[in-house]
């Protein structure tokens, strides 16, 4: 079994961050580690905590897991600060991982700047030189480009500056247009669309980290990076499509709807 390690936040309510990495890679057939960024208090009607770890202890997290059992890929997702962001890039370096995914989480669901301008030229220097692909939702991408991105040539724009600046492969999702959820994936290569039909779901807490983990198990697995966003985009609509609803707020996806085990029975 190939092994995947995820370094993102916690999330107390199960739908994003860590806990979504661990359900994604586990329903996608590989085995997952963690190496946690921080611990948030929260739900599906929002976050009221975060508490970071210190920059040594996630450096002695992944010295832990790189010393034992290497990944195949590893998922970067949550990491606010920019000593966080250089510890990651230092272990990273230092092991030599591969197939590294990054899901830089700049912008909340409500549009709430979760990152400083600082870490963001922190994120450009020590991370995403050493980043496979780079996943940035719309608002994402702005920030990253300083680009306006309304349009479909819009996103071409944007990917294409993305990808030439920091040296990555880019995934702009466009989940955040309204009338569909296409994708542009831009390499050294040139550009594809993965086309989408959006669900009428409100539940989409951890989507982000759902498909940027389904990537990275994918890749670990030996697909390439065009088939390893469209089986993500697959699991992804069958997750959003098995119309999973908990909580008062935005809800989560339900992980496991393809998993079918006699344990998961109920009485």
């Amino acid at each position: 079994m190939k092994a995947v390690l995820t370094i993102a936040g916690s999330d107390s309510s199960g739908g994003a961050g860590i806990q979504a990495d661990i359900k994604t890679m586990t329903a996608n057939g590989v085995y997952a580690m963690s190496a946690v960024t921080a611990l948030t208090a929260q739900n599906t009607t929002g976050v009221t905590g975060i508490m970071e770890v210190s920059p040594d202890f996630l450096k002695e997290q992944l010295d832990s897991v790189f010393t034992d059992i290497p990944p195949q890929a590893v998922k970067i997702g949550m990491t606010a600060s920019s000593e966080l962001i250089e510890a990651i890039g230092e272990k990273l370096r230092e092991y030599g991982a591969v197939n590294i995914v990054t899901d830089p989480v700049m912008i909340s669901t409500s549009g709430s700047r979760l990152i400083s301008d600082e870490a963001v030229d922190t994120l450009k220097r020590a991370l995403l030189p050493l980043t496979d692909l780079l996943t940035p939702n719309i608002p994402e991408g702005e920030v990253l480009s300083g680009l306006s991105v309304k349009t479909d040539e819009d996103m071409i724009r944007a990917a294409e500056k993305i990808s030439r600046e920091n040296g990555c492969a880019v995934l702009l999702k466009g989940g955040h247009k309204s009338e569909n959820a296409n994708d542009l994936l831009y390499t050294e290569k040139g550009y594809s669309w993965f086309r989408g039909k959006r669900i009428d779901n409100h539940n989409t807490h951890g989507t982000g980290c759902t498909l940027s983990s389904a990537i990275a198990s994918n890749l670990a697995k030996g697909f390439d990076l065009e088939d390893s966003v469209e089986l993500a985009k697959e699991y992804i609509s069958g997750a959003l499509g098995a119309m999973l609803d908990l909580g008062a707020g935005c809800g989560p996806m339900n992980h496991g709807f393809d998993i079918k085990s006699r344990f998961a029975r109920e009485r």
